[in-house]
């Protein structure tokens, strides 16, 4: 308990005179949290998003001619519905399809009473067990008259999870290169301090100090420096997406029928994130800056 006294103690006090660098330091790692907030809310959004996609459009959307009855709409869905992938089938009349529509275009839902005449077609929502099994059930409905067109959402969703997969892969690149510019800030930071106190080192190694006895106090300057950083970014970052999520929360709902992640939830995941990034930069920084004064 007393090493650790002393080791605060002592980093607090490197801090304060070195106030520039260590300034400098906090804004460099609060910098690159920051860039990394802004594409982990992205992909976080972006992977809720495509999941929705999974779930809503596990379905294959049948139009039917305007001249199919409704007999033989039935009599297409009861030979459809014995198929092995699938799990419903779901009529929808051109006044439904005109009543989701409207809905989903909220205020500006007028715009389609200048339309006149309904131009959309009735059709059949067919529910399948999986969305590989969409070319199958697909495949199954060219044999059927009266339907004009067919469409499912296999494409889309691929497209969607190779959206996902490159925004991983750019964050994580992205990220990799911001950690090493801020280590190597940290490390000049701290580097600093251990050279002003260069002959310090050596007496307390003279007279037999433990390699981690001095390192103690460096080491503790930079994981507050990275601690620090982190609350500052994941505070800046929370307060950003709260305002986005409540100015913009609703419109995306409406348009992409998918919600935002929501606030709170972000904040305990960043927290984390950021604190476990922070303390690690800012001991591989300290480390780093004392491998010239001691044996690691």
């Amino acid at each position: 308990m007393n090493s650790l006294t002393y080791n605060l103690k002592q980093a607090l006090q490197q801090i304060f005179r070195n106030k520039g660098m260590s300034v400098a330091s906090i804004f460099a790692i609060t910098a690159m949290m920051l860039i990394l907030g802004l594409f982990f809310v992205l992909t976080v959004n972006v992977n809720l998003f495509t999941e929705m996609v999974k779930a809503d459009y596990d379905q294959i959307e049948v139009f039917l001619e305007d001249s199919t009855s409704k007999a033989e709409a039935q009599e297409i869905m009861d030979q459809v519905a014995v198929h092995e992938h699938v799990e419903d089938v779901e009529y929808r009349s051109k006044k439904d399809a005109l009543k989701i529509m409207k809905k989903r275009w909220g205020e500006n839902s007028y715009l389609l009473d200048t339309l006149g005449e309904n131009p959309l077609p009735n059709s059949l929502l067919i529910t399948i067990d999986n969305l590989e099994s969409a070319e199958d059930v697909t495949s199954y409905l060219g044999e059927f008259k009266g339907i004009e067109d067919i469409k499912y959402y296999k494409e889309t969703v691929e497209k969607l999870t190779m959206v996902t997969d490159f925004l991983q892969i750019a964050c994580l690149i992205i990220m990799a290169f911001l950690v090493i510019v801020s280590v190597v800030v940290v490390s000049n930071t701290i580097k600093l301090t251990v050279m002003a106190r260069a002959k310090e080192i050596s007496i307390m190694k003279y007279i037999g100090a433990t390699n981690w006895f001095i390192r103690g106090p460096f080491f503790a300057e930079g994981v507050i420096l990275g601690i620090f950083s982190s609350l500052v970014s994941a505070g800046i970052t929370f307060a950003v997406y709260s305002k986005v999520v409540g100015a913009i929360g609703t419109q995306v709902m409406t348009i992409l029928s998918s919600p935002l992640v929501p606030a709170g939830y972000m904040a305990g995941n960043l927290i984390c994130i950021f604190l476990a990034m922070g303390i690690s930069i800012g001991a591989c920084g300290s480390i780093i800056s004392m491998r010239r004064f001691l044996d690691t």
